[in-house]
């Protein structure tokens, strides 16, 4: 069985939707750092489990949306005057 290759620029996307997602992984990166310098104060360690749970999948949410903007080629603009 084969690897299969790597796929690069497989589909477009526009650039505000790139955007869009680029300001949703710095969000969700942020949370999960204030999230993750939250755990100290936290004492019920079935409280510091579900945090530690939140953290993670916060941290893999991002993770999941940079590979698909790794995937992704940005389409150009239309142009504004017709050619």
């Amino acid at each position: 069985m084969s690897p299969l290759p790597a796929l690069q620029n497989d589909f477009e996307i526009s650039p505000r939707f790139r955007r869009l997602l680029e300001e949703r992984i710095q969000r969700l990166e942020q949370n999960a750092d204030a999230d993750e310098a939250g755990l100290s104060r936290l004492s019920c360690p079935d409280h510091l489990r579900r945090h530690m749970r939140l953290v993670a999948a916060q941290r893999a949410e991002a993770m999941r949306m940079r590979r698909f903007l790794e995937r992704a080629g940005t389409r150009l603009p239309r142009p504004l005057i017709a050619l």
